[in-house]
């Protein structure tokens, strides 16, 4: 027995769900938005490449602790479901991109998961066509999210420092590719269920 995730308009899906806005998870998750711009200052424009590693790697440690903190605390908004997913995607992709003029990481990298992300928002606008709201963040894609959160801190220091690149480059980029795996697992996934969305909608309703 299928069934589907709840309309974006229907408040029975979104039960225990507040509209509070400040709250200690939201700004939480305001503070690591804060840091994307701050982590892009500082690796290149000031090239100041220890505290960029600082920012990065605060930033992605932090990945868990607003969600967690937000089921701990009873806070769970619609605002911080919007928030943490949006700082994790940012934080990647602002990393993928200073990575990449800085040449830490190859264009070929940066463009499998850039790819992946334009794979997930056209599937995100067949959904909201149709009258849904994003899918629910899947442990795979927040496997794959905190993997790659990992390994940017730990590529950038094989870059900087020479002493420990051998090191830091085998744990970054087993990290890194371990996480780009997954990112497009998950990414599949996310596409699957849309399709079976979609079909059950023209099939009349699909099953209950």
């Amino acid at each position: 027995m299928s069934r589907r995730p709840a309309r974006a308009t229907d408040p029975a899906g979104t039960a225990g769900i507040s509209d509070q806005v400040f709250t200690l998870p939201n700004l939480i998750s305001f503070g690591r938005l804060l840091g994307v711009p701050l982590f892009l200052w500082l690796l290149l424009v000031a090239h100041a490449d220890v505290a960029a590693v600082v920012v990065l790697a605060v930033g992605g440690t932090t990945d868990w602790v607003d969600g967690w903190v937000a089921r701990r605390m009873r806070q769970v908004s619609r605002l911080g479901e919007l928030l943490d997913p949006l700082a994790d995607r940012l934080y990647i992709l602002a990393t993928l991109v200073a990575f990449t003029i800085r040449e830490v990481v190859p264009w070929q990298f940066t463009a499998a998961l850039l790819f992946r992300e334009m794979l997930l928002l056209g599937s995100l606008a067949v959904l909201r066509r149709h009258g849904y709201g994003p899918p629910p963040v899947h442990y795979v894609g927040k496997t794959a999210t905190f993997l790659l959160l990992g390994a940017f801190p730990v590529l950038l220091v094989a870059a900087v420092v020479p002493d420990v690149a051998t090191v830091a480059a085998a744990v970054g980029w087993g990290l890194a590719w371990w996480g780009l795996v997954l990112y497009w697992v998950a990414g599949v996934m996310y596409v699957v269920q849309t399709v079976r969305l979609v079909r059950a909608v023209r099939d009349g309703g699909g099953a209950a």
